[in-house]
């Protein structure tokens, strides 16, 4: 009797000795290049899937919110969302005094609220599978692995509880009707598509009180008077299409980000899918986040914000666009003067003023210019592999800057949707630096 117990006691032993420590497992698991790898995946499949660029950032700000809300806890400095978004309490806790990976259940909240989001979820499989196996072979315990992607579990449900009361289903299926007036918005060629979200507005916003909060104001009266303010706006995008310099081609290629182009080549269409703004400007949160050697939390920090300031801007930029409903510069040209014009970039499906571009880039600047730092030099190559090219930028706030031109550049957008959608989207950004505290 005495030998087994003493047997059974030196397994104990064996098995305590076996066990990892937070610390030594953690060498392994607290790498932020997990987190990376979760966001490149998503925009994979958002890429895959065709999400408009204000579906997806929908999705991103969901998916960004479960990975920072599993991972909080995991350090002091950080507080939750609750409380701070509009409608978002009552968020799951750890259980005190039980131990956790954190950036396992971050990652498993992510991916779950992802699946929920987007259509092909097959494509998360081999992926998550191996992700999986990587915490295991560090040596995370079995109890503590458990329990980590439950609570990555519970966190995942809350959000995408959460998700469901945002008027985004209420959406589906309801259409615009062009109105056909003199200076409103009609589709463009060459697939001369319905309006894209025009009841985005009325999606929840999280941080912003109101969609108008930071209004543009309202645009030039539309005129075919030469000597009106329109009208020179017009011509400006004319002749820049006529006279651009290479650098001013290459930079409107460079920020197309348009996420379904469709391609007419005599009797044949077939489209080209490519990143969405969003999705360019989370990858490019991503290279100041390595470049600086950001922790896990650090990272989820700024993925949030930046999410959260694509978001909103989305969703101010929009109501702007179907209030204005100002018309693009390819039908004015077409129907006034060259009727063989084509720009440089395909015009969007949906109203000119302001620039979404513009908007969401310059809400996203800041944020990352209030994280990570101004006048941060860094190397977009961000869309090299969909044939973008590869630019260096000094700053966050240049990258943006050169993204709003680009769109007046590729014959798309007037001066005026370009400036005035910067200078919204600048306003958002700093107000939700002031207003949301991720720390203490």
């Amino acid at each position: 009797m005495k030998k087994i117990v003493l047997l059974i006691a030196a397994c104990y032993v064996l098995v305590a000795c076996e066990r990892k420590t937070p610390e030594e497992y953690g060498q392994i698991t607290n790498n932020p290049e997990y987190l990376h790898d979760a966001i490149d995946k998503l925009t994979d499949v958002i890429i895959h899937d065709i999400f408009s660029p204000p579906v997806a950032s929908r999705i991103y700000s969901y998916c960004t919110l479960a990975s920072y809300e599993a991972m909080v806890h995991s350090d002091d400095r950080f507080v939750s969302m609750a409380g701070q978004f509009n409608g978002f309490d009552n968020v799951p806790q750890p259980v005190e005094g039980e131990e956790y990976c954190y950036p396992l259940a971050s990652i498993k909240a992510l991916l779950l609220v992802a699946k929920s989001q987007t259509f092909t979820i097959d494509k998360y499989n081999e992926y998550e599978e191996k992700l999986y196996k990587d915490f295991e072979e560090a040596g995370v315990p079995s109890d503590v692995y458990d329990r980590s992607l439950e609570y990555g579990e519970a966190i995942a449900n809350h959000v995408m509880e959460y998700a469901k009361g945002d008027n985004y289903p209420q959406t589906r299926g309801l259409r615009y009707t062009v109105k056909n007036e003199p200076g409103l918005w009609v589709p463009t060629p060459p697939q001369y598509g319905d309006a894209m979200e025009p009841y985005w507005e009325t999606i929840r916003l999280l941080a912003l009180d109101s969609a108008d909060q930071f209004a543009p104001p309202p645009p030039a009266f539309y005129s075919l008077d030469k000597s009106s303010l329109f009208w020179k706006e017009l011509m400006e995008v004319y002749d820049i299409s006529k006279n651009k310099t290479e650098e001013q081609e290459s930079m409107a290629w460079f920020w197309d980000d348009n996420a379904f182009v469709m391609n007419v080549q005599g009797h044949v269409m077939f489209a080209n899918k490519k990143m969405t703004p969003g999705g360019h400007w989370l990858a490019i949160a991503k290279t100041g986040l390595k470049g600086q050697k950001k922790s896990t939390m650090e990272s989820v920090e700024t993925y949030l914000m930046v999410s959260t300031a694509l978001h909103e801007a989305f969703i101010s930029s929009w109501k702007e666009k179907y209030r204005s409903e100002k018309i693009r510069p390819e039908t004015v040209i077409n129907a006034e003067f060259d009727s063989d014009w084509v720009p440089y970039l395909q015009t969007p499906p949906f109203p000119e003023y302001a620039s979404g571009h513009s908007t969401i880039s310059a809400a996203s600047a800041e944020i990352m210019t209030g994280l990570l730092g101004d006048n941060y030099a860094f190397t977009d190559s961000t869309e090299f592999a969909y044939g973008h090219g590869v630019k260096s930028f000094p700053s966050f706030r240049e990258a943006a800057t050169a993204c709003s031109y680009s769109r007046m550049y590729g014959g798309i957008h007037y001066r005026s949707g370009c400036e005035e959608g910067q200078a919204a989207g600048i306003k958002i950004g700093q107000y939700l630096l002031e207003k949301i505290k991720t720390r203490k």
